[in-house]
């Protein structure tokens, strides 16, 4: 039996896969700014489990940030209490077993890629569109994290091909300005709204509002040739059969025909087979791919090009 993990800023996550079936599913608040609290709570979620389905399990955790290859902390994290913890060794320590971590990100594209939207595809790029913007590359059914562990922060590279009034863009929290982040993210198309006309709507007020309300679907419309832009960037550079959309925006159902239709004025091939889809698993895609970070075989890695954190 598998174990995941999904360690939010509001919300920890957990599910018990038994082979691909679901045993058990359950969440507790994130206990913000406390870190103690913060392994203790996925302690006793994952003990809890067990002893519901009466077995011992393996413990994939997927986390807002990764584990630093060079020091064993963490970075990068949103929730920011993580960082410069050494969170892998302490929550191994904690639950008295190996556990393997990997960015929130590169589980959903995990997920996707073993049993989902992606699982007849050799290449799978998932992506995150929501609060923030991430991503995750996932070959032969093997996820690829890199040296640094950032393989797939697309989110944090400039917007490619930028058009009038978008360079040098808006500042990150990175420390850069232009990221796709800045112009992608739920956040963002929110900002961009708010400016434009004053109102403050949440990016699902502007999506349901796009049709009947000028300045939602002009908005929506550039949002689209943005992304159509970069998504074209990493087609250009990994070519994936098929990117797969998660995050609350991926709810927009005229991306997966808009952005598609878009993105050939920038990728460089003469055809583009690579599919845009929704993810097969919902919003449950982040947490089973934290479980399949342990494949069938206790000593294979599902990881390529960075040390396994366990």
């Amino acid at each position: 039996m598998r174990i995941g993990i999904d360690v939010g800023g509001t919300k920890i996550e957990a599910i018990a896969l038994d082979g691909g079936r679901v045993a058990a599913r359950r969440r507790v608040a994130t206990p913000r700014d406390d870190y103690g609290a913060t392994l203790a709570a996925i302690a006793g979620l994952v003990h809890s489990m067990e002893r519901d389905c009466g077995r011992r399990a393996t413990v994939g955790v997927g986390t807002p940030g990764a584990i630093s290859p060079s020091s064993g902390v963490m970075k990068n994290a949103n929730a920011q209490w993580l960082i410069g913890r050494p969170f892998a060794d302490d929550l191994s320590a904690a639950l008295s077993r190996p556990v393997r971590l990997a960015n929130d990100a590169n589980c959903f594209a995990l997920s996707e890629a073993i049993d989902g939207a992606g699982a007849d595809e050799d290449v799978v790029f998932g992506v995150i569109v929501g609060t923030g913007t991430g991503g995750g590359v996932v070959i032969g059914g093997r996820l690829l994290v890199g040296a640094h562990a950032i393989a797939g922060e697309w989110g944090h590279n400039p917007m490619p091909w930028p058009q009038d009034g978008e360079w040098p863009g808006p500042r990150c929290y990175c420390g850069r300005t232009g990221c796709i982040e800045q112009f992608l993210s739920g956040p963002a198309l929110a900002r961009e709204h708010r400016e434009a006309t004053g109102r403050d709507w949440s990016p699902r007020e502007i999506a349901a509002s796009a049709g009947r309300d000028e300045a939602a679907e002009v908005l929506l419309r550039r949002y689209e040739r943005r992304m159509a832009r970069a998504l074209a960037s990493v087609i250009n550079v990994i070519d994936p059969g098929v990117i797969v959309l998660g995050g609350g925006l991926s709810s927009l159902s005229r991306l997966y025909t808009s952005v598609p239709r878009l993105w050939g004025d920038y990728v460089f091939s003469d055809r583009i087979e690579t599919r845009l889809v929704p993810p097969a698993h919902g919003d449950a895609s982040g947490v089973r791919g934290a479980a399949w970070l342990w494949p069938d075989s206790p000593v294979a890695s599902p990881v390529m090009t960075a040390p396994m954190v366990e």
